[in-house]
């Protein structure tokens, strides 16, 4: 085959996918760029969302509050998601382990506003958890459970340690009995052979799926808002309030593209931090 004839069919392959990137993405993309520039009642291009962004402490404040339940939901998933990953694949028995790895994925078969507010039922004042609280005696009073922060950082790690648990577990499932046979002939016990050995091994699974866990998670909208009530404002919220309540689309395009400046800086973080380990 010559040289013109594996160009024609590498573009032939690659085409489709640059057509699709092209459409539906960067084209919307550069539409919601021109129309952050164009301020909502303004005359001309101007960069006044952008410094309103800045200006304003309550936009600052639910970039942060974005920024802080992300970190939680990323942390906490990470460290149920690793125990479990090890379990499935070390534990248990390898004709089990497609059954239990189908069952460990089911939370992603279920609708996701299903699932946010089957926690919502389970959250509430007199939900499952409250009811059987006070039952028990151990509660006078049912607490407040939904509508906070916490209801919407355990809807997130409800599904994020599941998709975690996948990625540690491929890694897992890659290494090598010997590594830790080496170590051990060493003189490393299995902690340190964990600690210097395995877990160095697995980062790069770790960190593929906590940066997905980082990106769905600050630009989720539905689980803070079934399941934190409103009661503190999230980028998503405030992105669409722009849009549902004062008809500002050149606004939300702004904080839009502000958000993904930050998963931007994130990726590029986790990119070179991996890149350092693996050298």
């Amino acid at each position: 085959m010559s040289v013109s004839t594996n160009t024609r069919v590498g573009w032939a392959s690659v085409t489709p996918a640059v057509l699709w990137t092209l459409v539906f993405f960067a084209v919307p993309f550069m539409a919601m760029a021109v129309a952050s520039l164009y301020p909502k009642g303004g005359d001309g291009l101007s960069l006044a969302n952008y410094t309103q962004f800045f200006a304003n402490p309550a936009y600052w404040r639910a970039l942060t509050n974005s920024l802080e339940v992300t970190a939680i939901v990323t942390v906490v998933s990470v460290l149920l998601a690793y125990p479990f990953a090890w379990i499935l694949a070390f534990v248990v028995p390898e004709r089990w382990q497609r059954l239990a790895l189908m069952l460990a994925v089911l939370p992603f078969w279920t609708s996701y506003v299903v699932r946010s507010y089957s926690w919502l039922l389970v959250l509430a004042e007199k939900g499952v958890i409250n009811t059987t609280l006070v039952n028990a005696g151990l509660l006078a009073e049912p607490v407040q459970l939904a509508n906070t922060r916490g209801a919407a950082v355990i809807g997130f790690v409800h599904f994020f340690v599941m998709l975690l648990t996948l990625t540690i577990y491929a890694n897992l499932k890659q290494l090598s009995p010997n590594y830790a046979k080496a170590a051990a002939d060493l003189g490393a016990s299995p902690f340190q052979s964990f600690i210097h050995v395995i877990l160095p091994l697995t980062l790069p699974g770790i960190m593929v799926g906590a940066f997905l866990t980082f990106v769905l998670a600050i630009g989720d909208y539905i689980t803070p808002q079934i399941l934190g009530g409103n009661n503190e404002l999230l980028m998503p919220q405030l992105i669409m309030m722009q849009i549902g309540r004062r008809g500002d689309f050149a606004s939300a395009s702004a904080l839009s593209i502000i958000l993904m400046a930050v998963v931007t800086v994130a990726y590029l973080a986790c990119a070179k931090w991996l890149k350092i380990e693996r050298a």
